[in-house]
């Protein structure tokens, strides 16, 4: 070879640290986007959604359906539909925005809502609700308590109720809005609201599953559509806290 040779050098080999830092960023990177724009995880702090959702529950929110939003503000740069009634949704709290509920869509912008007793109308129409009835002579001290298989079960495709310590002081009914189908619990003590709303432009009205316990719309106002953050979508993980353990039936359940 000659001296005078141009000699070839492949490219230098990255050192460790680099490649490690290199590879966070890009994880880093993914994961603010997903959290950002797709999925982001929430915790179920309280009761109000009972029996559909549990204390303990953890749940994916789908951020992806209703749009997409500047991260940390909300403002929206894409809009692709709007929250329907019978929906699960996450949102920044109205009164408080460093903090996130989750409640039931009840009304849309410009809906009239008349509570009477226990009883919901949306225009002027009362929300389908069907009662079901829970087995007699079962011991329910596990994850489920069993219904009755009857026409309203078999039609709500609901064999059971998940377990809570206080689920004898409740009756449970199969609400449906729309497409949407789901378990509501009322108190056998119902704390009765009467009273009507009109459903301003751009919010919604908002309920918890458990409408005697729950905080919602009926409380402290509307939820601005600018709030929406998602719609739950299922849950991931489940800590029952007061008997310390999983409930390991509640994986991979699917919010309605």
């Amino acid at each position: 070879m000659n001296p005078t040779d141009p000699i070839f050098i492949g490219p230098k080999k990255k050192g460790k640290l680099r490649e490690t830092f290199e590879s966070l960023f890009v994880a880093f990177l993914i994961a603010f986007f997903i959290r950002s724009f797709v999925i982001e995880a929430f915790k179920i702090p309280s009761g109000s959604m009972k029996p559909t959702l549990l204390v303990g529950d953890h749940i994916f929110v789908n951020k992806f359906i209703y749009g997409l939003r500047i991260p940390f503000t909300k403002k929206r740069i894409v809009n692709y539909k709007t929250p329907e009634r019978g929906e699960a949704i996450v949102f920044i709290y109205p009164l408080d925005e460093g903090k996130d509920f989750i409640k039931r869509v009840v009304g849309l912008p410009g809906d009239q809502i008349r509570l009477s007793g226990d009883e919901i109308y949306v225009n002027r129409t009362p929300i389908a609700r069907s009662a079901l009835k829970i087995e007699s002579g079962q011991k329910h001290d596990l994850a489920l308590i069993p219904v009755v298989r009857d026409a309203v079960a078999d039609e709500a495709k609901i064999k059971a109720i998940p377990y809570s310590p206080d689920w004898e002081n409740f009756s449970y009914f199969s609400e449906s809005q729309g497409r949407n189908q789901y378990l509501v619990q009322i108190d056998s003590n119902p704390s009765y609201w009467n009273g009507e709303f009109a459903v301003p432009p751009h919010h919604l009205f908002v309920m918890g599953d458990n409408r005697d316990n729950s905080s919602d719309s009926r409380d402290w106002g509307f939820v601005p559509m600018e709030n929406v953050k998602g719609r739950a979508m299922f849950v991931w993980l489940s800590l029952d806290s007061d008997r310390k353990t999983l409930r390991w039936d509640r994986f991979g359940k699917w919010i309605h």
